[in-house]
């Protein structure tokens, strides 16, 4: 199949990365992998052996989206125009929807006694769900309608922003902030398809995003509880 606009497919980019862009995009998600093993790693153990039992599953549940994310979009953004770097885009794109979900679960599990909890859970996880199950099934429809549930899903915490600014200490507070701004202000780069190294800004982005919200987690799940 030919690479030409006319011919190219849903889950080919639009100009053909340098193997700099490449390199530099593949160095992006290292450091966000390595950085999420590594805390996610600690504070899995710390809230286990007492400083947060309670939200470990949701802790759980974040670290492995975090995680999954990262890796999913690492093969899919190193992998060769193929079968498997089709099949990665289904999933890349997918996965963004699951680790959405995913990192309001240990902030909702905050919440789980006030009445917010459950509907904001449902909420969440409805709209994750039906993004996956769109991303999945029909993965070349959507895709700018995807970035505004993207963004949706993302921001709906400013529904229970009065009860996350009650139950989390301030940093971790502004640390949501900050990632959410980051992930939103990154989109303008993962538009800008053709800039030199957009891909590997967009991600730096994610991983700076990622990296707020990972650590307003353990600042809250284990450091304020130390």
């Amino acid at each position: 199949m030919s690479d030409s606009p006319a011919h190219r497919q849903w889950w080919q980019p639009r100009r053909a990365f340098s193997l700099a862009e490449i390199v530099a995009d593949g160095i992006v998600h290292g450091v966000g992998i390595a950085f999420a093993l590594a805390l996610g790693t600690v504070l899995i153990v710390f809230s286990a052996i007492g400083t947060a039992p309670g939200e470990l599953p949701a802790i759980i549940v974040y670290v492995v989206t975090l995680v999954l994310v990262l890796g999913i979009s690492l093969a899919f953004n190193l992998a060769p125009v193929s079968g498997f770097r089709r099949l990665m885009a289904r999933l890349d794109q997918a996965a963004i929807f699951l680790f959405i979900a995913g990192s309001y679960t240990p902030f909702l599990a905050l919440l789980a006694e006030t009445p917010v909890a459950q509907p904001m859970t449902i909420l969440v996880w409805g709209a994750a769900l039906i993004g996956i199950s769109l991303k999945l099934i029909v993965p070349q429809r959507f895709g700018r309608l995807a970035i505004l549930l993207y963004l949706g899903i993302g921001w709906s915490g400013v529904l229970v922003f009065q009860s996350l600014a009650a139950a989390l200490p301030a940093v971790s507070l502004w640390l949501l902030v900050a990632g959410g701004v980051s992930y939103s202000a990154g989109i303008v780069f993962h538009l800008w398809e053709r800039l030199k190294f957009q891909n590997a800004l967009w991600h730096v982005f994610v991983v700076a995003g990622s990296g707020c919200h990972l650590w307003a987690i353990f600042h809250t799940m284990v450091l304020t509880r130390l």
